[in-house]
């Protein structure tokens, strides 16, 4: 197989698979995104899921966060970790967006990378799921599975997302990034990884990898 066709069949897999893309924060809105987004660094989906409804219940817009404490913001999203970090930063962001952005969003990288504790990731995320520009956000899954699949070297997340842009169809990015994740979870995870349950390394996979797997 080339790597055409690996990509190819990749992106055939996926669409058979994820037809249907959900995505895994739940938000109505591009602020919301963006909470939930900051509140699941070092946290899961699931647990960030559990808890935005009760944050959003009392602040779901900048103008409403800012009314609440700190404190107040830290004991709501306490469980999902790192909260005394998490609720400052929430804090502020609103702060911000309000002073500096008219209560809104904003829609570039530039200027969603220029707020506090937003990184490329969190603003790759936003700008692809929130305002539907092309990006490539890489998480754990994406890193893993790209090198897995020997699409990127597996460096740093960085190069993988360079390897991801150049080998993907621009017009597919904020689909595959989604399914890919979707795929990691459910079959080519990093603990208690099945490769006969795995379709897509099984076929393409890199043979360093599939030795190592089918030894364990």
């Amino acid at each position: 197989m080339t790597k055409k066709e690996k990509v190819s069949f990749v992106i055939e897999a996926l669409d058979k698979l994820y037809p249907e893309i959900p995505i895994p924060l739940d938000h109505k809105d591009p602020y919301t995104l963006l909470i939930a987004v900051l509140m699941s660094a070092q946290s899961t989906d699931i647990r960030v899921n559990q808890i935005t409804p009760l944050l959003f219940k009392k602040a779901d817009t900048p103008q409403k966060m800012i009314k609440l404490t700190v404190e107040e913001i830290r004991e709501i999203i306490k469980p999902v970790g790192l909260s005394p970090m998490k609720s400052k930063g929430i804090h502020g962001l609103s702060h911000i967006l309000i002073n500096e952005h008219g209560g809104e969003v904003p829609k570039s990288f530039e200027a969603l990378e220029a707020l506090p504790a937003v990184g490329h990731k969190t603003a790759s995320v936003v700008m692809s799921q929130a305002f539907g520009v092309p990006a490539f956000p890489v998480d754990t899954h994406i890193h893993r599975l790209l090198y897995r699949w020997g699409f990127s070297n597996g460096k740093n997340v960085v190069q993988t997302e360079k390897d991801a842009k150049r080998l993907f169809p621009k017009s597919r990015w904020n689909d595959l990034h989604l399914q890919i994740i979707w795929y990691g979870r459910e079959y080519c995870p990093a603990r208690g990884w099945d490769i006969e349950k795995d379709l897509i390394t099984k076929k393409i996979g890199r043979k360093t990898v599939l030795k190592k797997q089918l030894k364990n």
